[in-house]
C-alpha cells in the first residue's frame, strides 16, 4: 500500500513539473522569469497587465497575441493594427521619453535593446524591461512563444507560430526545384547611384531566399549596405524590389526607369520592377510571413495564382 502511495506522490510530482517545464517562467508563487534576447533575466511578480512597447514589431505582436487591452502605451512608429495608432505614444524609437514611460506605470517594458541607456534607466528606476530583438526567422517564431510565456498567453502563442510555420512551408514547397531569378532589393534610393540594399543577417536576405529567389546582395560584407552602380549593373538583377515604406528615401518604379544605369538593367527593360511594404519585410513580427507570400507571388507569379 506504501508503495501505491509513493508511486501516485511521484506521478504527480512529474506532473507538476512538466506542466512548470511548459510554461519554463511561473514559480510557485506566481512570479516569473525569463531570459530574453540579450541573454539577461527579467524577474516580474506576476503576468503583466500594463505593458509599454518601445518597438513597432513588439506592438504588432502584442495585438497578434489578444493583448492589445494590456498595451498601455507605444512608440511614435506603432501603426499596426490601427488600434497601435490610438495609444499614448512614449516618443519615437530613438528618442523614447524616460517620464512618458514612467507616466504609465508599466509592470513590463518591451524594447530591442538598440537605443543606448534605455535599459539601464528604467532598470535603476525598478521597472521590468525585457530585450525582444530575434536575429532570423526562427528567431521571431521563438520571440512570439517568450512573450505568450510572460503574458500568460501560451496557447494563442502557440496557435499563432503554427499557423505561421504552416504558411512558411506552403511558400517553401511550392518554390522548390523551380527556377530562382535573382532579385535587388531596393531600401534607400537617397542616392540613386549607391543605393542602399539588404545584404546577409537582414531578414530580406532570408525572405528572398526563402521565396525562391537569389538575393544578388548576398555576398555583401553586412545586413545593409550600399551598392554602387558598376555593382549593380554587373549583377544585372531579373527582379528588382523597391521598399515603399521609408517616406523620403523612398522611390517609384516610375522613377528608377528614368535614371541613367538603371534603363540598362534586365529588370527594368523587362518591366520587372514591384514595389512592396518595407514593414512587412523588416519588421520582427507574426507579417513577416505576409511579406513571404508577397515576395513569393512575385518572383513567382505562376505558382500562386489566385
Amino acid at each position: 500500500m506504501k508503495r501505491t502511495y509513493l508511486a501516485l506522490f511521484l506521478i504527480i510530482v512529474i506532473v507538476i513539473a512538466a506542466t512548470a517545464a511548459c510554461t519554463g517562467t511561473q514559480s510557485g508563487q506566481g512570479k516569473i522569469t525569463i531570459t530574453d534576447d540579450a541573454g539577461r533575466q527579467v524577474h516580474l511578480d506576476s503576468v503583466p497587465t500594463r505593458i509599454v512597447s518601445h518597438v513597432p514589431s513588439i506592438t504588432e505582436t502584442i495585438f497578434a497575441l489578444g493583448l492589445g487591452d494590456k498595451l498601455v502605451a507605444d512608440d511614435e512608429y506603432s501603426d499596426y493594427p490601427e488600434a497601435a495608432k490610438t495609444k499614448p505614444k512614449i516618443g519615437g524609437y530613438f528618442t523614447p521619453n524616460i517620464e512618458e514611460i514612467v507616466a504609465m506605470k508599466p509592470d513590463l517594458v518591451l524594447t530591442d535593446g538598440e537605443v543606448p541607456d534605455l535599459i539601464p534607466k528604467l532598470d535603476s528606476l525598478g521597472i521590468p524591461i525585457a530585450v525582444i530583438n530575434p536575429k532570423d526567422i526562427n528567431g521571431i517564431l521563438t520571440d512570439i512563444d517568450l512573450l505568450g510565456n510572460i503574458t500568460g498567453t501560451q496557447k494563442a502563442a502557440e496557435e499563432l507560430t503554427s499557423e505561421m510555420k504552416n504558411r512558411i512551408n506552403a511558400v517553401v514547397n511550392a518554390v522548390s526545384g523551380a527556377p530562382r531569378p535573382s532579385v535587388f532589393y531596393v531600401f534607400d534610393a537617397t542616392d540613386t547611384t549607391k543605393p542602399w540594399t539588404a545584404g546577409p543577417g537582414s531578414f530580406v536576405d532570408s525572405l528572398i531566399n526563402m521565396a525562391g529567389g537569389t538575393n544578388v546582395a548576398a555576398s555583401a560584407s553586412g545586413p545593409w549596405i550600399q551598392f554602387n552602380m558598376e555593382e549593380l549593373v554587373n549583377a544585372n538583377p531579373d527582379i528588382i524590389l523597391v521598399d515603399s515604406s521609408h517616406g523620403t528615401a523612398a522611390i517609384s518604379p516610375a522613377q528608377l526607369e528614368q535614371l541613367p544605369g538603371w534603363q540598362d538593367l534586365k529588370a527594368v527593360k523587362e518591366n520587372h520592377v514591384y514595389t512592396i511594404d518595407g514593414d512587412l519585410v523588416n519588421r520582427s513580427g507574426p507579417r513577416i510571413v505576409q511579406g513571404l507570400e508577397e515576395i513569393a507571388k512575385i518572383l513567382h507569379p505562376d505558382l500562386f495564382k489566385g
